[in-house]
């Protein structure tokens, strides 16, 4: 008796553990995203762009210069003439206009772009995973479909060898072949399904490994696991009726996703652009200071010190072949990423909305095989079977309905999938920046 309960307790164990490891399309996601090095770069770009952008704002390193003047070449004697000097002298750039505080503000807004670029990743990631994901649960759900009807094609295989065998009922010699040629591409289908299944594990684990390049997590690829679709819900289902789904709410809805958001802050950055440009036509100040040291006169008398201080600019006067240009250029720049912006939105707009009308189809189909293809086909499967078992049926047409019913079921599930796999690349074009992000910040 104890060693009965001990056995019971060890699978109740041993069952426990294998729900524990065995991984959901949701927690897959969440370790894609942890161990994604693109998303750990960013946060590093992002590091270094607020540091140059506090660098920016400094000025210019001061230039400190020691000189010995008029020096007499006949004795070089440093009391011999009054003009002698030993001069010790500093001077200090001052930045042109706002050119420091511009500079600053264009690397703030490239290192705020990266939590924007983050996101899009993170979305990326979200639909990439999720992808391959259904494609291991198609081939799984597909492996699960074929070993139910391949057992039931085996059976049939040795009925009919066994009717022509002993010339039992109708059963001919191509209704033998038939059989049997049903059973190899069922094993066709099953070979095709398990590639589809390995392609789609072997491709997940990329974005699974850690930086140590291992896979520590437990992938569910047993083909006996009970396997159901995963609930992916539309996150603007406002659009999938109809009315709602006008051009001019669909481009408001995009203009928050976070590639069209990166492209306002690019936007941005370029009219800081012109701005630097412009301040190129005012002038640069330096200023500058001196301290000449002059040694006591062979007589002993005392030499005053001297003391100098000024300012120099220079004058951009002449601005038709360098500052003008550097103008129209930035100012081209900024056009360019308006139409780069324009670009992307449209891209967005063309792409959500192909995968809307797509949604809109497959549902209808879906719907079809729900209420009437896959049931019709599985009472034809039965019919074709009942009447042949009562010798009034043809034996091709029960391998004819049993392969139909089965391929109902595969489309079936393929119009799921493919459902699915549309509402994933729907939600990537869907993702929204928060409102209280800006480019401002």
């Amino acid at each position: 008796m104890k060693v009965i309960i001990c056995v019971l307790f060890a699978a109740i164990v041993f069952s426990a553990s294998l729900r524990a490891n065995t991984m959901t399309l949701e927690n897959a996601i969440k370790v894609a995203i942890q161990h994604d090095p693109w998303l750990k770069s960013s946060n590093h770009r992002r590091s270094a762009m607020l540091s140059m952008s506090r660098e920016a704002l400094s000025y210019p390193d001061p230039q400190v210069s020691v000189a010995t003047m008029n020096l007499p070449v006949d004795s070089w004697e440093f009391n011999q003439e009054g003009m002698t000097q030993l001069k010790v002298g500093v001077m200090q750039m001052l930045p042109r206009g706002d050119s420091l505080e511009i500079k600053s503000t264009q690397l703030k807004l490239n290192a705020n772009k990266q939590p924007i670029l983050q996101l899009d990743r993170q979305a990326q990631v979200r639909r990439d995973v999720s992808l391959l994901w259904l494609d291991m649960v198609q081939a799984k759900k597909t492996l699960s479909l074929i070993e139910r009807d391949s057992v039931l094609f085996e059976q049939m295989v040795e009925i009919a060898n066994a009717s022509y065998a002993n010339a039992v009922g109708p059963t001919r010699q191509q209704d033998v072949i038939r059989a049997q040629l049903e059973v190899m591409q069922l094993d066709d289908k099953r070979s095709a399904a398990f590639q589809q299944l390995n392609t789609a594990k072997a491709k997940l684990e990329q974005w699974l490994l850690d930086d140590s390049l291992y896979n520590k997590t437990t992938l569910p690829i047993s083909i006996e696991d009970h396997i159901t679709l995963p609930k992916i819900p539309f996150l603007a289902p406002q659009f999938l009726r109809e009315g709602h789904g006008d051009s001019q709410t669909l481009v408001q809805y995009l203009a928050r996703h976070p590639q069209v958001v990166a492209a306002d802050v690019t936007t941005y950055q370029a009219e800081q652009g012109i701005k630097l440009a412009e301040q190129a036509y005012k002038p640069q100040f330096a200023l500058n200071a001196s301290y000449a040291f002059r040694d006591d006169a062979p007589n002993k008398m005392s030499r005053s010190d001297f003391f100098s201080v000024g300012v120099s600019f220079d004058l951009p006067l002449f601005t038709d072949s360098k500052q003008d240009q550097a103008k129209a250029a930035a100012i081209a720049e900024f056009e360019a990423t308006k139409t780069d912006r324009l670009i992307v939105l449209k891209q967005l707009f063309a792409n959500l909305n192909g995968e809307i009308q797509s949604i809109q189809r497959l549902q209808q189909r879906r719907s079809l095989y729900e209420k009437a293809i896959v049931a019709q086909s599985a009472e034809q499967a039965e019919a074709a079977l009942t009447a042949y078992t009562n010798d009034d049926g043809d034996f091709a047409e029960v391998v004819r309905a049993r392969i139909a019913k089965l391929n109902a079921q595969l489309s079936a599930l393929a119009i799921d999938i493919a459902l699915l796999k549309a509402v994933v690349r729907s939600n990537y074009y869907l993702t929204q920046v928060a409102k209280e992000t800006t480019h401002e910040q």
